[in-house]
């Protein structure tokens, strides 16, 4: 009975103890404060611009291998854009990959604002949240050990020039899928690399707002299930039960959507979601998204949980 017993002990081993370093909540705040401080990053003006140099030399700082993927789109509105993928490698030498991303643009009106719907806004939240726990992340790499994965980040452009509400709906191009997310479906559709794939990505999208929830996404649940386990498990396990939500929602059209569906890559999207309003609360795509929203108690929780997701692989 010594083989049975043998395996009975193997089943029941402890998970590992993996030294996870610390995810500093205040450094993710200053990258926001960073990024909102050129002006809002409005794709083919000078804000987002010097945004996207900003974050190609933060994160070749870091150590990282970064390409810059320039590509035009038009807009619903004819407006041509010309855009930018980041996309910056950790650990080239290792075959196991997770691929981490955000959206780095903002979007050039705040067409749910009551009071002046035209108006540019900070994007904090939307954008600049996602983005600066991914510079954390980076800078965390750069000073620690290593996790056992290769790291590719990338940030997308063109996510959020998609129709204002109660447009008449235009016709994408055949090209298009949507006119939301451009940059993801250039991507995806044109890899930095042609062969690349990771073993599963994760996207942040509005994670910094005071009170947020996470509850899982429908695409995400269809394509990657159990990468949604196993992040929803972990946020439980450090004591974020109450913003990682264990209830579905329905599917949300994001970045993960065209990384899932044409770079076969399964992708989780960790975005905030108001069951309340049954939509991304009041300050989506309004003036109110600046960095009165932010609140680094949140920014440090979801680093937290990433992180550990990431050195637990």
């Amino acid at each position: 009975g010594s083989e049975r017993k043998e395996s009975v002990m193997q089943k029941s081993k402890p998970e590992k103890i993996v030294n996870v370093p610390a995810f500093n909540a205040d450094s993710a705040y200053y990258f926001i404060e960073k990024q909102v401080g050129f002006g809002p990053r409005v794709p083919n003006s000078q804000p987002h611009r010097l945004t996207g140099d900003y974050l190609v030399a933060k994160l070749r700082s870091y150590g990282a291998e970064v390409q810059e993927q320039h590509f035009e789109a038009v807009a619903y509105d004819g407006t041509k854009l010309y855009l930018r993928n980041i996309i910056a490698s950790f650990f080239p030498e290792k075959s196991k990959r997770l691929l981490l991303a955000a959206h780095w643009d903002t979007r050039p009106f705040a067409d749910k604002d009551k009071d002046d719907p035209g108006a540019p806004f900070d994007g904090a939240n939307d954008g600049a949240s996602g983005v600066a726990i991914w510079l954390e992340v980076a800078r965390v790499l750069r000073n620690h050990a290593a996790p056992e994965v290769g790291i590719d980040m990338i940030f997308f452009d063109g996510e959020d020039w998609g129709e204002k509400i109660n447009n008449q709906y235009t016709p994408t191009p055949p090209e298009l899928e949507s006119w939301w997310c451009l940059g993801s479906q250039h991507w995806a559709k044109n890899k930095h690399s042609p062969n690349y794939s990771a073993y599963y990505g994760i996207l942040l999208d509005m994670v910094g707002a005071k009170g947020a929830q996470f509850y899982k996404e429908g695409i995400s649940r269809r394509y990657a299930p159990k990468i949604v386990r196993k992040i929803w498990k972990r946020a439980k396990e450090l004591g974020h039960a109450d913003t990682f939500i264990n209830k579905a929602k329905a599917e949300i059209v994001d970045d993960h959507k065209f990384v899932n569906e044409l770079a076969k890559i399964p992708m989780v999207n960790i975005v905030h979601y108001d069951p309340q309003s049954g939509y991304f609360g009041d300050y989506h795509h309004t003036t109110k998204d600046n960095l009165d929203l932010i609140d680094r108690e949140m920014l440090g929780l979801v680093g937290e949980t990433v992180l550990n997701v990431i050195y637990y692989e």
